[in-house]
């Protein structure tokens, strides 16, 4: 069963290999995010504990959430992160952008560059510390987010695909 379950992960590492991947750094970026939200959900969690003894409520709900927000922190910041860059992927081509994404929930995303209506650069104050950018293709159905590329790259990705697109870039 072992060999099994490491076969199949070969499998999705062989596939993941053929596509670009996003900058090492984000890695990083994701573990601060990670450990902002583990915080917040523990001071929440704390904040309910000292409120609900001071109200003499009863507290096991408070410990319980701790308890998860620990267990939170720890999973987005150490574990998460890691696998995340591992199992994203990208491919652009003439036709298509192609994106694979997920561990539990794979997806496999291709999307025509006919479907493409205009591409956007992101860059929020972690990715900009560590001079990175998403780019974002959008198209009339939904948007898809190519993750945390280092800054030039991601500027010629956007121009790469909208050309492909024909999209039209308008100054504001």
């Amino acid at each position: 069963m072992k060999a099994l379950h490491l076969e199949g992960v070969r499998k999705i590492d062989q596939r993941m290999d053929l596509m670009r991947r996003c900058h090492p750094d984000s890695v990083k970026v994701s573990r601060m995010v990670g450990f902002i939200m583990g915080l917040i959900f523990i001071a929440v969690s704390t904040a309910y504990v000292v409120f609900a003894a001071w109200r003499h409520w009863t507290v096991l709900p408070g410990w319980i959430a701790l308890a998860l927000s620990i267990l939170l922190l720890i999973w987005y910041t150490w574990v998460s992160p890691g696998i995340a860059y591992r199992m994203f992927g990208f491919r652009v081509s003439e036709e298509d952008l192609e994106i694979k994404s997920g561990w539990i929930w794979y997806k496999d995303i291709i999307v025509p560059m006919t479907r493409v209506q205009h591409v956007e650069l992101e860059r929020g104050p972690l990715l900009r510390k560590y001079n990175l950018a998403e780019v974002k293709v959008v198209t009339a159905a939904t948007s898809h987010v190519i993750k945390a590329l280092e800054l030039r790259e991601a500027e010629s990705l956007k121009q790469r695909i909208g050309e492909l697109a024909k999209v039209v870039e308008h100054d504001e």
